[in-house]
């Protein structure tokens, strides 16, 4: 199969699942995969990328890394990506397998779970704010947006290079969650407000869709029950949001 025949498949989720690959596109992700040491399978380029000194030293480095590399021309490469403007680059790449024991929350390190969290955009952002913070890891449980998705690899930003994350189902993380000693956080709306708190606790958050919250099941195995403080007229926070200012509450550093 031809590299941008591969790209084209691995727009769709099935894809991305049954080949255990995925899509990145731009001078900074491509950049931030290669310095993570994640493994690029081959990248497509079209002439643009050689415009500025920043895409010529990027194609060095491709090269350096013995990345198979397909020229295409702009045309072809506006069609093979799925953002407006690619900058001349989209690459295939092998996520990182991570595994639950990967995930080592410690005080002031949470651990966040994102329960059925749909936006892909907020999933990018939430991964990218948890880095940035400090978090230990991410997991996404069912209905959560796939992590591998072309949008959530754009919106962390390179975080995901990075990050230990990975799906899991309920019954596993809840299993694992319990034997580990760690204090479930379940985000609510009639929650305990919190300031800074989790002072030597090891913590899990759990995040809930916007519109729904995080499911029962969840909400019974909490430890505590936790929401932000906001003022009386406002409704409720963008989950991303929320995720960072949680993130601030609880200690990550």
């Amino acid at each position: 199969m031809s590299l941008p025949t591969l790209i084209r498949d691995l727009h769709r989720r099935k894809a991305r699942e049954r080949r255990d690959l995925a899509l990145a596109e731009g001078v900074r992700l491509v950049e931030e995969m290669l310095q993570a040491g994640v493994t690029c399978k081959g990248a497509a380029v079209s002439p643009q990328l050689a415009t500025t000194p920043r895409g010529r030293a990027l194609q060095e480095s491709l090269d350096a890394a013995a990345v198979p590399v397909t020229h295409c021309s702009e045309g072809e490469l506006a069609e093979l990506a799925a953002t407006e403007h690619p900058q001349g680059v989209v690459a295939v790449y092998a996520p990182r397998a991570w595994t639950l024991d990967d995930l080592r929350p410690t005080p002031g390190h949470p651990l966040v779970l994102l329960d059925a969290v749909q936006d892909p955009g907020n999933v990018g952002t939430i991964a990218r704010t948890a880095f940035a913070l400090g978090a230990s890891g991410l997991i996404a449980l069912p209905g959560t947006a796939d992590l591998v998705n072309p949008k959530v690899v754009r919106g962390a930003m390179g975080a995901l290079f990075r990050l230990p994350h990975l799906a899991a189902d309920d019954v596993g993380v809840a299993s694992w969650v319990a034997s580990s000693g760690i204090s479930l956080w379940v985000t609510d709306v009639n929650g305990e407000r919190v300031g800074h708190g989790g002072e030597g606790e090891t913590i899990a958050l759990v995040l809930g869709n916007e519109g729904a919250g995080v499911r029962e099941e969840w909400v019974a195995r909490a430890d505590r029950l936790v929401s932000i403080p906001i003022r009386d007229e406002a409704e409720s926070l963008n989950v991303a949001i929320a995720a960072g200012i949680m993130l601030h509450l609880t200690g990550v550093r």
